[in-house]
């Protein structure tokens, strides 16, 4: 008898083990992401995108103290930009790299479980390097995009596919570069090719099936729909209205890409997806807002609708976007959200209904406008600092050139801030540069670049291009600043243990004293870093981990100063760092 009980107990025990493990990541744990400090389950560390973490093992007084505990190349032939955050979970680390790959490793020993590499078609058209940001992770799921514009989701355990779905038409010059969000139980994502005439959207799917819920188009004008369990498309609602602020049809092909994806605020129950450039680049054919390009959505999770929008750059003509993260956070009693965008102002809106709280800039020199009214939101425009009509010039085939700074690879671009509640601060990655830009004709064909303008970026000073800086989102002040030599395009960490970590396209992952931006550590990684830092904790051991292979927009796009940096060396790699027990 007592033997029997035994056995039923094992037996018992046993099931609710394989019942947990199977249950997998769940909602609950992806909103309380820093109460569980052996995982990483979201981009952006939590689905807010603070990219703060409450772990203190690693502090400003030993981190001199740090070593690496194993590195693991990617392979191959294919570098290129790394711009990965890994997730870790369940003692795995899940890490993606350039050309749609993605790698399950041993999160203490860096040893490969598995790879899956997705077969690309020739003709993709990735407009800023083949590029991938990272995972989600959902149940027994780990769910990625490809450049193809698919969304794959593989077995955590053996990296078979369990499903896969085919997001848009690549021949199009759609792609898809971002981590997907997890909000709600919903498998959020949004699409890339803002060059190509594409048209910006969010989408909702179950993630166990990748059948779609609901999609939400960013381009006023054009109809969202939700899917029945059937896959059948039901209108739902068109958004904005059509013609209001794109006169004639070139909202058909308006840009607004959603490329970085989003963040999620369990507190607001929204989901806030940034929007790209409008397209073409040449403003004088699209009079008027061009609603909702270079903006801010927030969005209803459940039922796929636009609750508010803040437009950053109206009728953009310098391609500054509006992609960069929202990262919600508190302040004097409210719920607020923070963007450091690319056309060089820090955005300070609240979280619930959109309304601008503050409004400041975060790099020392912006020519497109003198500032931001805070009563109306709205830009105060230099005239003169917009391209001019090419139509209107001498031959008819280019436009008067400005110099416009930043440029259109932004005061801040893909690499994502950090938020500590600790010392009330954001950390932006900044550059400073401008451009010499002017606007041609152009026309729209399918799958081929729609920009109808011509650029040359250029350096604004001899000593730096980046710098992280302390910005106080409450009075609009740089509490300390390092620069560095090259562009930043890396992401930042923020830790209860003081410390700002960070990486520079020169190599090296540094780490910094949070109050005073002192640099307390620093490791050459072998190439650039242009992908942003993780810590957890297992086994009473603090780790920090960083993807490195230098790439990106800037060795591509980067006229003069792609030159100035063209030194850099590419590479793929992640590393992986702990305390020295000596």
């Amino acid at each position: 008898m007592q033997k029997k009980s035994l056995a039923i107990f094992v037996a018992l025990a046993l099931s609710a083990s394989f019942g947990a493990q199977a249950a997998g990541v769940t909602n609950a744990m992806l909103e309380s992401t820093g109460k569980d400090n052996a995982s990483v389950l979201n981009w952006g560390i939590s689905q807010d995108g603070q990219r703060f973490s409450p772990l203190t093992q690693v502090n400003a007084k030993n981190v001199s103290k740090l070593v690496p505990a194993w590195s693991f190349s990617f392979g191959g032939e294919k570098q290129r930009g790394q711009e990965s955050q890994p997730l870790i979970y369940n003692g795995k680390m899940f890490v993606t790299a350039s050309y749609s790959r993605i790698f399950a490793l041993d999160a203490k020993t860096g040893n490969k479980l598995w790879k899956y590499e997705h077969r690309l078609p020739d003709g993709i058209m990735p407009c800023c390097d083949v590029v991938n940001r990272g995972a989600a992770l959902y149940d027994n799921l780990v769910i990625f995009s490809t450049l193809d514009a698919q969304l794959i989701a593989l077995n955590q355990d053996t990296g078979e596919v369990v499903w896969k779905e085919k997001v848009d038409d690549y021949a199009a010059g759609y792609s898809n570069t971002a981590a997907p969000l997890i909000a709600k139980g919903l498998l959020l994502t949004g699409v890339s090719g803002g060059e190509f005439g594409v048209v910006g959207r969010v989408e909702a799917r179950d993630p166990k099936t990748g059948q779609l819920v609901w999609s939400r188009p960013m381009v006023e004008g054009h109809m969202g729909y939700k899917y029945d369990a059937d896959g059948k498309a039901i209108e739902n609602g068109i958004s904005g209205t059509t013609n209001k602020t794109w006169p004639g049809d070139l909202w058909k092909t308006g840009g607004a890409a959603t490329w970085l994806g989003g963040t999620y605020d369990p507190k607001t129950g929204l989901a806030y997806f940034g929007t790209g450039n409008p397209s073409p680049w040449n403003s004088h054919l699209r009079p008027g807002d061009n609603l909702y390009s270079s903006s801010t959505v927030a969005i209803d999770v459940t039922t796929g609708q636009i609750k508010w929008h803040y437009q950053t750059t109206p009728h953009d003509g310098w391609d500054f976007d509006g992609v960069n993260e929202f990262v919600t956070f508190d302040q004097g009693g409210k719920r607020l959200g923070g963007k450091a965008d690319r056309n060089g102002f820090f955005y300070v809106v609240d979280a619930n209904n959109g309304k601008l709280e503050n409004a400041f800039p975060f790099v020392k020199k912006i020519t497109w406008a003198t500032g931001i009214d805070l009563k109306t939101g709205r830009p105060n425009y230099t005239p003169e600092g917009r391209p001019g009509d090419p139509t209107k010039g001498a031959d008819g085939k280019k436009g008067q050139s400005v110099f416009a700074a930043p440029s259109f690879l932004g005061g801040k671009n893909q690499m994502p801030m950090a938020y500590s509640p600790k010392t009330s601060l954001f950390y932006v990655p900044a550059n400073e540069w401008g451009m010499e830009i002017w606007n041609e004709p152009i026309t729209y064909k399918k799958g081929a670049a729609f920009l109808g303008a011509g650029f040359t970026i250029k350096p604004l000073n001899d000593d730096y291009i980046g710098a992280l800086r302390a910005i106080d989102p409450k009075t609009g002040k740089i509490a300390w600043e390092v620069k560095n030599n090259a562009p930043l395009w890396g992401g930042v960490l923020a830790t209860a243990g003081d410390l700002v970590f960070y990486g520079t396209p020169e190599g090296y992952l540094k780490a910094l004293d949070a109050k005073t931006g002192k640099e307390m550590w620093k490791f050459q990684t072998g190439s650039g870093v242009v992908a942003p830092p993780i810590t957890w904790q297992e086994g009473g051991t603090q780790y920090v981990a960083v993807v490195s292979g230098w790439g990106g927009a800037v060795p591509l796009w980067g006229g003069e100063v792609a030159k100035k940096v063209n030194f850099l060396e590419q590479g793929g790699s992640v590393w992986v760092f702990k305390l020295s027990s000596l």
